[in-house]
């Protein structure tokens, strides 16, 4: 790989013009990065109060659940790239207001379609924490990069937690629309307070608005530690997404007979990956991302295993919810860290990644359903283990082939 030598110059830059961080700036991204990542799953804890304010069923209104997950992936595909030729800082305080005026539309809508298109809107804007990632990396010491950036993972695993379980509490205490206004104040303001914080930037934008979109495929292509980054990612979410969107019909089912909300309570199990993001970011500072991420696939392997033993034992499947958490989450501060040193144009890069991720979680769980109807709990462990196998082979066999191969002059 070329030298980044401008690179780093303009980063040297960039910390020496912006004067001292404040000591506001990680902790307020970090919050951000919550209350923001919290908006795309926040239609889905309120699905049953949704349907029964608009006389409908939960199964009738969950396509708009859906709808955030496209929302979601619009903006990653279109907004986020652009932190590489704007100013982040005032595209966070943009995107964060129009968030919040979504969420507004949401929560007085008189239907499910205008609901839809609100959730829609505020989902595919709701990309700030891709945004304010590779920003924390690029001003962070070299050799508490990875510290920094596992802050602002832990505050993206938090959010999506908090969605999951206190959406539905909320909701039930003061109703779904309330839950949307609250969300859309607090989206505001904690954006535009953020914004404040964001060093003051002078980019100038070259070529075609949306020039990085159009060079992503070229960008992983020709960066070997981007594209294995991405492969590995997207096994490990997707191994994840394959188990977690199943373990509900598990949890309800004769096995163990839980009501939908004791089985709920199960995402608390995501809180693991919040307290683990910060010592995970202390390894790879120490021992690298390529051992972190080794170390990871390791431990989600046998969470897979403890998994299909807790098909009938309750201890096993706890431990597992434990452990596959710690696997996600330290591997996504290992695979982001490296992912936003590897080439010139960070934004577009975690993009990539991201998106990356965000196909093979979607794939593995479209995958899960249908061996959950065919072969039960055993059958979506299954897929879950072939999936990270199938990406770890193919980026070790990657690898070895690109170290055999005759370097170019």
């Amino acid at each position: 790989m070329p030298p980044a030598t401008p690179v780093r110059e303009a980063r040297a830059v960039s910390r020496e013009t912006a004067g001292p961080v404040s000591r506001l700036f990680l902790p307020l991204i970090a919050l951000c990065t919550a209350v923001t990542v919290a908006n795309v799953y926040l239609a889905a804890s309120l699905l049953p109060l949704i349907a029964e304010d608009f006389g409908s069923t939960a199964s009738g209104v969950a396509w708009i659940a859906s709808v955030a997950q496209l929302g979601y992936a619009l903006g990653l595909l279109f907004f986020a790239p652009l932190g590489d030729s704007f100013s982040r800082r005032r595209m966070v305080g943009v995107l964060s207001l129009v968030t919040g005026a979504a969420l507004f539309v949401g929560a007085v809508s008189g239907g499910t379609h205008v609901l839809a298109a609100a959730v829609l809107v505020a989902s595919a804007v709701t990309v700030v924490p891709q945004l304010l990632v590779p920003l924390v990396a690029e001003r962070a010491p070299a050799h508490h990069r990875a510290r920094h950036v596992a802050a602002v993972v832990a505050g993206l695993f938090l959010g999506i937690v908090a969605a999951r379980v206190l959406g539905g509490v909320l909701g039930q205490a003061f109703g779904w629309r309330a839950v949307f206004a609250g969300a859309a104040v607090l989206t505001a303001l904690t954006g535009v307070v953020t914004s404040f914080v964001l060093p003051v930037e002078r980019r100038r934008r070259e070529g075609p608005l949306f020039a990085g979109l159009a060079a992503m495929p070229g960008l992983v292509r020709r960066s070997p530690g981007l594209w294995r980054a991405c492969v590995r990612q997207a096994g490990m979410y997707g191994a994840w997404s394959a188990i977690w969107t199943s373990l509900a019909l598990l949890l309800t089912n004769s096995s163990y007979g839980l009501s939908t909300a004791t089985a709920g309570l199960f995402g608390l199990f995501g809180l693991t990956a919040s307290a683990v993001a910060p010592l995970a970011g202390g390894l790879v500072d120490r021992f690298g991302a390529a051992k972190v991420v080794a170390v990871s696939y390791l431990l989600a392997a046998v969470s897979v295993l403890l998994f299909w033993l807790g098909g009938h034992v309750m201890a096993a499947l706890c431990a597992a919810a434990v452990l596959v958490h710690a696997a996600l989450v330290a591997s996504q501060v290992a695979n982001q860290t490296q992912v936003l040193t590897t080439t010139a144009v960070p934004a577009t890069a975690n993009t990539a990644y991201v998106v990356s991720a965000f196909a093979g979680g979607a794939l593995a769980s479209a995958a899960a359903g249908p061996a959950y109807g065919h072969g039960g709990w055993g059958a979506v462990c299954a897929v879950a283990g072939a999936w990270l196998l199938l990406c770890w082979t193919a980026t070790a066999v990657r690898r070895r082939a690109s170290a055999g191969a005759v370097p170019q002059v």
